[in-house]
């Protein structure tokens, strides 16, 4: 099971695929100066990915054939990110409708990446999708949804929610029929349209090449001077076409232009991954204290305890238990593992079946058998543990020595003592023990004893003299002080 927000049954859209000629066109020019970040707003992260990933590959669950990204003159590291993937350049950036426009050209090619230069007509047909960068959870559920109303013969559809508080949103106004006949900033609505709970949600499905037709038509007398978008609408309704409405929840419209909004956004994908988990079979006392990346793999009958980040890059076992406090980040781990309370699992970290990996221990890069144990207070850094080894409290692997990183081997049912360390490049074969205390520079043979120790020394009745030497120089010491 994944935790993935949003899957497609292939078999199921199959029909869908081969009927519909899907474009996708994500808007990501957007400067992002509220972020308040050297990083690109595109690339902030939500559920451990970027938010343009997520725009991305919602357009490809959705069936698109072809999608390019609209970013800005200065976008050097989002172009470095697409790697290849075709993209164009808003120059102007005035406002979204001259954002999509800019889209025109790339479009217009057949094959190829890079940025669009010059002008001249789409040659695409079929549907475009719409989107925006800052849009992180918006379904291929829904993305599907809108691009079948134009297949079925609408000309655009809208993406809108019903508001609690519509304040601050532009209001989708509807005929008696449910068609939309425009869409209303806020500031600009009658006081009849500001009543309207229905909102814009930004995204749409518009019928192609009509929606080039329709922005050539677009003019910018506002107040800002600006191309909008949703000026189409309106256009488009005086022509008769019909435009449709898709209506979903309001959290995958969720727009992120500033860390409140990334928080937001983050919140609600959360009890996302959560259900999803949840649903698939999989235990967690406190879910709204644990923390999922989109890309875990969490099987059934996992239980999960408090206070748990599960990261990026993890699968996580049927029947195993992460308890509480725990940190797992890039870490396999087989069915049923227990790990923690308050474990740090980095990556690389792979475990066999019924692996115990216990308390303030820390794990990275770090390959572990079927039955290993390592239940307190460990290091395991670039290592290899047999199956059935046991690792005692307090053992380290001294994998790094200032440059280079070092591999320890330890073999299968090997016995390491408590408060050991074993300095890399090092071997322990298979069932042999290290005795507490011990510090290992070389290989040691298996079925073999390993141990380093130095000689005891005892003197009888020095900790009474001892004790009494310091009670002493405390005490004139005190004395000195009152005197002065």
């Amino acid at each position: 099971m994944t935790t993935g927000v949003q899957w497609i049954d292939a078999a199921d859209c199959f029909g869908l695929y081969r009927r519909m000629q899907i474009t996708a066109i994500i808007l990501a020019a957007g400067k992002g100066t509220r972020m308040k970040s050297a990083l690109p707003k595109p690339l902030h992260a939500v559920g451990g990915r970027p938010m343009l990933a997520w725009s991305i590959d919602a357009a490809k669950a959705a069936g698109a054939q072809k999608i390019v990204t609209v970013l800005g003159p200065d976008s050097d590291a989002i172009q470095s990110w697409l790697d290849g993937a075709p993209f164009a350049i808003q120059h102007s950036q005035l406002g979204t409708g001259d954002a999509v426009a800019a889209a025109r050209d790339t479009l217009g090619r057949n094959t190829g990446s890079g940025a669009a230069t010059g002008s001249g007509a789409a040659t695409g047909s079929g549907t475009a999708l719409v989107m925006f960068a800052d849009n992180p959870l918006v379904s291929a559920a829904t993305l599907q949804d809108m691009a079948a109303r134009i297949e079925a013969g609408a000309a655009i559809t809208v993406g809108a929610f019903e508001a609690l508080d519509p304040a601050g949103y532009g209001r989708v106004v509807r005929a008696n029929d449910g068609t939309v006949s425009r869409i209303v900033e806020h500031r600009d609505a009658t006081p009849d349209e500001l009543t309207i709970s229905l909102c814009n949600g930004g995204i749409m499905a518009v019928r192609l090449p009509l929606l080039f037709d329709l922005l050539d038509r677009v003019t910018n007398d506002n107040a800002k001077g600006e191309f909008y978008l949703t000026d189409i609408i309106g256009l488009a309704a005086g022509d008769g076409h019909r435009i449709d409405c898709a209506v979903v929840e309001m959290d995958e419209f969720i727009g992120v232009d500033s860390r409140h909004g990334q928080a937001r956004a983050e919140a609600a994908l959360q009890q996302r991954l959560r259900n999803a988990a949840l649903d698939s079979g999989v235990t967690m006392q406190a879910p709204e204290t644990v923390f999922l990346a989109a890309d875990a793999v969490i099987e059934r009958d996992v239980i999960i305890e408090p206070n748990v980040v599960i990261g990026s890059g993890c699968h996580i076992g049927e029947g195993s238990i992460i308890r509480a406090f725990s940190h797992l980040e890039g870490a396999r781990l087989g069915a049923c593992c227990i790990v923690g309370p308050y474990a740090r699992l980095r990556p690389g970290t792979d475990a066999g079946n019924g692996v115990k990996i216990g308390n303030f221990v820390e794990i990275k890069n770090t390959r572990l058998d079927a039955g290993a144990k390592a239940n307190h207070l460990t290091y395991l850094g670039d290592a290899t543990i047999g199956s059935a080894a046991n690792i005692g409290a307090g053992t380290i692997t001294c994998n790094y020595d200032g440059f280079g990183k070092y591999r320890t081997l330890i073999g299968e049912g090997a016995f390491i003592g408590s408060n050991s360390a074993l300095v890399a490049p090092v071997s322990i074969g298979a069932r042999a023990i290290i005795g507490a205390g011990s510090t290992i520079t070389s290989d040691v043979a298996e079925d073999s004893i390993a141990f380093t120790r130095t000689s005891l020394t005892e003197k009888e009745q020095a900790a009474a003299a001892f004790r009494e030497k310091r009670i002493t120089a405390k005490a004139a010491k005190t004395n000195a002080a009152k005197k002065e």
